[in-house]
Parts: C-alpha cells; sequence; structure tokens
C-alpha cells in the first residue's frame, strides 16, 4: 500500500467519523428542541417525549433543519414565540448536542 493510498483511507475515515458525528448530533439537537418545543405547549411525560421523538423520526425522512424549523415555529405561533428565538434555540440545542457527544466520546477514550 502506498502512502498515497494510506492518507486516501484517512481522509475516508475521517469524512465517515465526522458524517457520522452530524448525524448523531442532528439527531440528538431535535430532541432537545423537541422536549422544549413540548415544554412550551404545555406537554409533558409520555406527550413531550412523542412530540421530541417525532421532530427526531420526522428528520429522518429527509426532512431539513428549516422543515424542522417551519414545524416547529408553526406549533409554537400561538404561544407567541418568533421564528427567530426558535432558531436561536436551535442553534444552543446544537452546540449543547455537540458537547453531549465530544463529552462522551472523551469518556469512552479514557
Amino acid at each position: 500500500m502506498t502512502t498515497f493510498d494510506k492518507r486516501e483511507q484517512g481522509f475516508e475515515a475521517k469524512f465517515a467519523h465526522d458524517e457520522e458525528l452530524m448525524f448523531k448530533a442532528a439527531a440528538r439537537s431535535n430532541k432537545l428542541l423537541g422536549l422544549w418545543a413540548a415544554g412550551q405547549l404545555g406537554l409533558s411525560g409520555e406527550a413531550a417525549a412523542a412530540y421530541a421523538t417525532a421532530l427526531v423520526t420526522d428528520n429522518l425522512a429527509s426532512r431539513t433543519m428549516d422543515e424542522t424549523l417551519n414545524k416547529v415555529s408553526s406549533d409554537l405561533a400561538a404561544k407567541g414565540i418568533s421564528r427567530e428565538q426558535i432558531a436561536q434555540k436551535v442553534q444552543e440545542c446544537l452546540h449543547l448536542a455537540l458537547a453531549q457527544l465530544e463529552a462522551a466520546s472523551r469518556k469512552a477514550n479514557d
């Protein structure tokens, strides 16, 4: 195996790792967003968990982040929560999800 082949394999492995991380982060972020939105809607317990799970599974079915934002915005419009506030919450959830995944990865490597 040449150095070029090894380098190519390294890039492919990093790409696969990064894609997996982003997939996990998006799913976790949508779950966090769903739990937050459920709380804003006055849902709790199983209803809140079902709402959050629906956001995750719907996103897996080719829903983009913009579509997820649209759904949550329409669900929370009656509560007076703006699309901009929800977009900010999306960013917070994504950062929190990435931090949680990184912490879990570090713990697993210890």
